[in-house]
């Protein structure tokens, strides 16, 4: 039964997929905390530790297509449920995976970090359709931001308590923690998760409120969330890809998400090779600047919506806290020229505090998707963006076992930042939500 009183269920809902999108990231983080154990326990590379940490994002990015197109077919409650049981299996599995005979270990965990990334697929595209749906567009940038702290909290919250967990029990138990909460997640997404208007517990002043704001309030209704939606097609692809507008954002991404996997895959690694930390010290470290990223996401989101709701252009409110946010991010070279740790430390931390700020990148998708293609949009910009999770631990580790030392991969990194604010000053141009006359267009006979 409807509630009659004024509910806010919309912020329950992005509590949820806060909380789900931590256990994502988490599940990421655990590998590089768990990454110098292992490098030592079976005489890896940073070449070869490198492979493993991009694992997750090879099949990540393939799954993100597919993903978009079962989210608009499907519905994000069945599609995003399923994923968390399936990643949470992975994770457990890898804990195992480490009793297998040294020869077997790498490539047993390379495949299973493949099955999670297309296990996560739907994740973060699945977030840009709930948020769609589910808040007016004035709330959009702050409930964006919060879900998207995610990938800094998640550092926070699991980097300490994993360096703790392998100084203390050995690197498999984390992956048996991810494995074992996981499946309480998905539980808990099941009870909570529903369409707008099929919430039990949502008013109908609620709904009135975000429909009136701009909420997608029947797009899953609307786009059939069931075997008669729409499917997958790839003139709809190639309409997205004909916007110049998507093209400079994806670009964008690309370039945004170069930082965020340096800060959860290599920067733990740093710390502890570079800085000279032990792997608890490190784990510990890493939370500092990851602390300052959660609280630039969610700045950069409220300072974004105050720009709006101030009278601003949605161009100058979307891009004015990404080119600053990258700026400061650029900040991370000067660890090249200090020894003193605490400079270190704030360094990196007003780094990765200016790439919170930065990180709209969803925000800006839920504003600018063909009403008709939000979870096809938003897997298309996931894929570019998540790119960089192959790229970026490659690159880093053949970086660093050819000059011995991370300086040239801080640069690498700072200089990607630098290419995100050219893609969004250059290449985007007003942002603005697109409206495709034939979407999915019929060939002709």
């Amino acid at each position: 039964m409807t509630a009659t009183r004024q509910t806010h269920i919309r912020y329950l809902i992005v509590t949820m997929l806060f909380i789900a999108s931590c256990f994502s990231y988490g599940d990421r983080v655990a590998l590089s905390i768990a990454g110098t154990d292992i490098e030592k326990e079976f005489a890896l590379d940073p070449v070869k530790l490198g492979f493993l940490l991009s694992g997750f994002s090879w099949a990540y990015v393939l799954g993100q297509l597919p993903s978009g197109g079962l989210l608009d077919r499907f519905g994000s409650k069945r599609v995003y449920g399923i994923s968390i049981l399936c990643w949470s299996i992975c994770a457990f599995l890898i804990g195992f995976a480490g009793y297998f005979a040294a020869a077997w270990v790498f490539s047993t965990i390379f495949c299973l970090r493949l099955l999670s990334g297309l296990a996560q697929s739907p994740v973060f595209p699945g977030n840009g359709r709930i948020v769609a749906a589910w808040f007016p567009a004035a709330e959009r940038g702050g409930a964006s931001a919060i879900f998207n702290a995610s990938q800094y909290f998640a550092l926070v919250a699991f980097a300490p308590f994993f360096g703790w967990l392998v100084h203390a029990h050995g690197w498999r138990s984390c992956f048996w923690f991810m494995g074992a909460f996981g499946i309480v997640l998905a539980f808990a997404w099941h009870k909570v998760i529903f369409n707008v208007k099929e919430h039990p517990l949502i008013s109908h002043e609620e709904i009135e409120v975000i429909e009136k704001g701009g909420g997608l309030v029947n797009l899953d209704r609307a786009l059939g969330s069931g075997p008669g939606g729409s499917p997958l097609r790839w003139d709809g692809i190639r309409n997205l890809l004909n916007q110049r507008m998507l093209v400079g954002i994806y670009l964008g991404q690309f370039c945004i998400t170069t930082l965020t996997y340096f800060f959860i895959t290599w920067f733990p690694v740093y710390l502890v090779q570079n800085r000279h930390l032990s792997v608890l010290q490190g784990g510990f470290a890493a939370a500092l600047p990851a602390l300052c990223g959660s609280v630039g996401g969610v700045l950069g989101g409220i300072f974004s919506d105050a720009l709006l709701v101030r009278g601003h252009s949605l161009t100058f409110a979307r891009k004015t806290p990404i080119i600053a946010g990258m700026l400061l991010s650029v900040t991370m070279i000067a660890c090249n020229y200090t020894n003193a740790q605490v400079a270190v430390m704030f360094l990196m931390s007003l780094a990765f505090f200016g790439k919170g700020i930065g990180a709209l990148g969803w925000t800006v998708i839920a504003d600018t998707s063909p009403k008709e293609l939000i979870g096809l949009n938003g897997g298309l910009f996931n894929l570019f963006g998540n790119m960089a999770g192959i790229t970026t631990p490659i690159v880093i580790g053949y970086i660093v076992k050819s000059t011995g030392s991370f300086n040239d991969a801080l640069i690498f990194v700072a200089v990607n930042a630098l290419l995100a604010i050219f893609s969004y000053v250059v290449i985007v141009g007003d942002i603005k939500r697109l409206e495709l006359r034939s979407p999915i267009p019929v060939p002709a006979d």
